[in-house]
């Protein structure tokens, strides 16, 4: 399947979660998707999308990038400011980018042909609108490319604070395009799903396994399930895989501020501090009560925020991502001047901690939504298999909202592989687990593992034609993307 086709698929054969009276929204229809570019371009942020060349294992690898003119990948704001960024493609592709995280006017939020057409090659447009009010985001392709790079949005606290911030972007990586992966996925028979680099199933029986943070090891297992469903040639963090990490020089004693995302298009992990142990302090973006612990799950599109305290003595600490279910790793070392830095295997002895929500149970946001009871509730089922790799989600009431509603939904695996629901343009928070009423963290993308029920609530304070979708890439391409619109 071409991109054509795939961008296709994402915004016709999606299913439309939507308001009847609502459907086309003429007015936001006719507004321009993102101004051109103006003679005070240059007074803006420029950001370009590039292609760059990676070492990866050995080999040259042409990849995408986002970087500002001297070369940085990603951006810096000011929370409280605007996001008003000059965007230029100087790839050779057409593409576009979507600034996950931020809840930017519809027309800016960059899903192609909704309602934004593709950025072509050499074409410029120009953002702008509030950035919000801080936290560890990122951007990137909403389309079959793998680009992404942070973003991040300080405040004038992260600012004052003496601690230094070293932000993780993880990926994997396949030399296999993406089409062909999501081709092969289609098309695959039987349990046996290819070769490294291709689709493969793994199917184990896993117990609870987010273990470390604030919880310890769960004890109740769970169904046999579906993991990691392709096997990617190398798994990095900020570009470099574990074989040669990136050593960040940190001082003796000193205070740091992990910002780590998952960038992933297929691959959760568990982020491992080891001996330090760590803080959690905020979860895509939005403060969390602290959490004291040394693993923390983190799903595709997710992000934590991390608080470490170093010891007075020199030495270095790997902070490394944990595989899900499998031994690879990737990660980076913090070291103090001087400090020997041994050699880590990419490959650990065990593997990784299956995901779940025993984390996401103790999690409480500092600023929730304000109390209010929802004004309508609805049920998704969270539908597919390996089989057909076709994925979405089953009947049940269709979803209407107008502006100003508080909505909550419930989401409802039915299926044996978890799946990372984001929701654009909004923050919802989380406020059930299997039944039970929280009052947790305030989000963007949460988990659902397999046979759980996961209820968040909204505010519909954003018109426009939102995708509600799967941050697994390729369950996304296969029909796990829907839409929640309405109208001012």
């Amino acid at each position: 399947m071409n991109r054509r086709d795939f961008l296709t698929r994402l915004t016709a054969g999606a299913v439309a979660l939507a308001s009847p009276t609502a459907m086309s929204l003429p007015g936001l229809a006719r507004a321009q998707t993102a101004s051109p570019a103006s003679p005070a371009e240059d007074e803006t942020r420029q950001l370009a999308v590039i292609t760059r060349t990676l070492d990866i294992n050995g080999r040259a690898a042409r990849v995408f990038g986002l970087a500002q003119p001297d070369g940085t990948q990603g951006l810096t704001l000011d929370a409280g400011g605007s996001f008003d960024v000059t965007l230029t493609n100087r790839a050779n592709a057409p593409t576009l980018i979507h600034w996950h995280g931020l809840t930017p006017p519809w027309e800016q939020d960059g899903v192609p042909d909704n309602p934004a057409a593709l950025l072509q090659p050499a074409e410029t447009r120009r953002y702008s609108f509030p950035a919000g009010a801080g936290g560890t985001h990122w951007m990137h392709a909403h389309t079959l490319q793998e680009q992404a790079a942070p973003l991040i949005v300080r405040t004038a606290a992260d600012r004052a604070r003496d601690e230094q911030e070293v932000v993780i972007l993880l990926h994997d990586f396949s030399f296999t395009p993406a089409e062909e992966l999501l081709n092969r996925l289609q098309n695959a028979t039987g349990s046996g799903r290819g070769q490294h680099g291709a689709a493969m199933s793994q199917s184990a029986m896993h117990g609870s396994a987010a273990h470390g943070a604030a919880g310890g090891h769960g004890t109740m297992p769970i169904p046999v399930m579906d993991l990691n469903d392709i096997e990617y040639d190398a798994y990095l963090a900020n570009d470099r895989t574990l074989d040669d990490p990136e050593v960040v020089h940190v001082e003796r004693g000193g205070r740091i501020r992990l910002r780590i995302i998952n960038g992933a298009t297929a691959t959760a992990f568990t982020i491992d501090t080891g001996g330090l142990g760590g803080t959690l302090i905020a979860v895509d973006g939005q403060d969390v009560r602290p959490i004291v612990g040394n693993a923390f799950p983190l799903s595709m599109g997710q992000r934590v925020d991390i608080r470490l305290q170093l010891p007075q003595g020199g030495g270095a600490w790997p902070i490394l991502a944990l595989r899900e279910g499998a031994v690879e790793r990737a990660g980076i070392i913090l070291a103090t001047p001087g400090a020997p830095v041994r050699k880590i295997p990419v490959h650990g002895a065990v593997a990784g901690p299956v995901l779940d929500l025993d984390l996401e149970r103790q999690l409480s946001a500092t600023a929730p939504l304000a109390h209010r009871a929802p004004d309508r509730r609805y049920t998704l089922a969270l539908t597919g298999d390996m089989a057909g790799y076709v994925w979405g989600f089953g009947s049940g009431d269709a979803l209407t909202a107008a502006h100003g509603e508080r909505i909550a939904v419930t989401l409802v695996n039915t299926s044996m592989m978890a799946h990372p629901m984001h929701l654009h343009g909004h923050h919802f928070q989380v406020t059930g687990i299997d039944g039970r009423a929280i009052r947790g963290a305030v989000r963007d993308t949460v988990l659902a593992p397999p046979h759980a029920r996961v209820t968040v609530v909204f505010d519909a304070d954003n018109p426009g034609r939102w995708p509600l979708h799967c941050h697994h890439l390729y369950h996304m391409a296969a029909g796990m993307m829907a839409f929640v619109d309405y109208a001012a």
